[in-house]
């Protein structure tokens, strides 16, 4: 079995499953036709008209070949025979519970939590076997450092919304160091207006250790992202679909740091969730400059005292 195939199979046998990175900047339904691009992801609960869990996050991402050079790429899975995008992003994503405005520990609740990291990843195109294995490297940090309750209350401030009184019982400063592979695999095309893919990622690392399997589809008027960039349209729209079974493994943004333990509150082990459900659905458009996408998710309960989640995002990209 070679190493490509036997990583596969550690994949979907993983017994570290969890929930999906908040946000996947790699899934091929978010694909860009071009080797040069720059795009920003938002998200915010606010699109789900609500203010607690995820509640925001933000990531600006660089495609690039000169980015083939980042010495990182060298411990990234790149198979032989494919075709490779290389990039790196800006990462940070932050956490609150139900009742921003009180100043206490809301036991029960998840804690207060944000995150800041800078991601290398690659993207690798097996264009004979319609499937296309992605990588990346996190490093960065969770906690105060990591500027949440700053860019929070300075949105609030903005809005005329609650400002935001808990943040000084947040998960304290620790270190984010994150490995991530996924694979992805055509199962179904039908012609340029339906494809289904079958998605498997592993996750390892101080901020998540987790693995998710579940599928996608694309409907509309599609690009094929498992093809050449050569041949791909100049304009796409289409919806997306993703379902995804997830089992926990470690999530600091709920139990705290691997390292700094004097966090003032976190989610024991023992309540966390270890089986989660999550779909993710939107629609884009693309032209032969532009790439816009509108987002939604929803989550289960990740821990027994918490309930089920939802956020939306938007995405802009350009095309260098």
């Amino acid at each position: 079995m070679n190493k490509h195939a036997l990583l596969l199979f550690f994949l979907i046998v993983s017994p570290f499953c969890l929930i999906a990175q908040k946000i996947d900047n790699t899934a091929s339904f978010r694909d860009v036709k071009t080797e040069r691009y720059f795009r920003f992801n938002y998200d915010n609960d606010y699109f789900a008209s609500r203010d607690q869990d995820y509640t925001q996050g933000y990531n600006f991402e660089l495609v690039s070949p000169a980015m083939q050079h980042n010495p990182i790429n060298k411990i990234l899975l790149i198979p032989k025979n494919s075709k490779s995008q290389y990039g790196i992003s800006i990462e940070h994503i932050g956490f609150t519970a139900f009742n921003i405005g009180s100043p206490s520990i809301q036991y029960g609740d998840r804690p207060f939590a944000a995150a800041i990291m800078l991601k290398s990843f690659t993207i690798a195109t097996d264009t004979i076997h319609t499937s296309r294995w992605t990588s990346s490297l996190n490093l960065g940090l969770i906690g105060p450092g990591a500027f949440g309750k700053e860019m929070q209350v300075a949105i609030h401030e903005a809005t005329g919304n609650t400002i935001p009184q808990g943040w000084q019982n947040q998960i304290r400063n620790d270190v984010v160091l994150n490995y991530e592979v996924s694979y992805e695999k055509q199962l179904l095309r039908y012609t340029n207006v339906f494809s289904l893919q079958s998605n498997t990622t592993l996750r390892i690392g101080t901020l998540f250790t987790n693995a998710s399997f579940g599928l996608n589809t694309t409907f509309g008027i599609i690009n094929a992202p498992f093809s050449s960039l050569r041949t791909k349209k100049r304009f796409a729209i289409y919806g997306y679909a993703q379902p995804i079974i997830n089992v926990i493994g470690y999530d600091a943004t709920l139990q705290g740091g691997l390292f700094n333990t004097k966090s003032p509150y976190t989610i024991p082990h023992s309540q966390m969730e270890r089986l989660i459900g999550q779909v993710n659905y939107g629609i884009v458009l693309q032209t032969r400059t532009l790439f816009l996408e509108y987002s939604r998710v929803i989550i289960t309960r990740e821990f027994e005292s918490g309930t089920s989640s939802k956020w939306g995002g938007i995405k802009i990209g350009f095309k260098l």
